[in-house]
């Protein structure tokens, strides 16, 4: 049976791959950091659980439809299939900031989704790990332990750390989390 403190859960854009600020609309513009796909199957092959938590509210601004981001989440499940790693989970949020759900990321319905589906009590000792400020508001409030990495927007993220009152520990990139972690 599954551990909270053997799941890993990544947001995706800035994390598992680059991000941009007029979002990741096709294939063609999702590309993933290579560390970060081999990162993730370090974490598997170690025996930790993999899952993805990601807010896509370009689904709502009319940029792009579930079938792209389809295709984009099962090319993302090919690069860490092929480096020896598995995602367990692929949580979205597909509504707009302002649609009043209750899965977008700094709220912890995605978080609460993977609980859910991979059958966990609690996420309490999991690892969230994100490169905003509203996935570590996600994971800390369902108890996970916040990890900020510098890649995507986490470089401007760690100014703001302090003064939203989160104590996260702070690595270059998914790889270097991975490193410690598996240390």
């Amino acid at each position: 049976m599954l551990q909270a403190d053997k799941l890993v859960i990544l947001d995706r854009d800035g994390v598992i791959n680059e991000d941009s600020d007029a979002y990741i609309k096709s294939l063609a513009e999702w590309h993933p950091y290579p560390s970060a796909i081999e990162g993730i199957a370090r974490l598997t092959k170690a025996g930790f659980t993999v899952a993805v938590a990601t807010n896509q509210s370009g689904i709502a601004r009319g940029y792009y439809d579930e079938t792209t981001l389809a295709a984009i989440h099962e090319a993302m499940h090919e690069h860490v299939n092929q480096a020896g790693g598995k995602l367990s989970h692929v949580a979205h949020c597909p509504h707009g900031p302002d649609d009043g759900c209750t899965c977008r990321k700094p709220l912890p319905g995605l978080l609460t989704e993977i609980r859910d589906t991979l059958g966990l009590d609690s996420l309490e000792g999991s690892w969230m790990v994100g490169d905003s400020l509203r996935d570590l508001q996600a994971g800390t409030a369902v108890g996970c332990h916040p990890i900020l990495v510098r890649t995507g927007k986490g470089s401007n993220t760690e100014q703001l750390l302090s003064q939203a009152g989160i104590d996260a520990r702070r690595f270059d990139d998914l790889s270097g989390f991975v490193d410690w972690l598996l240390g």
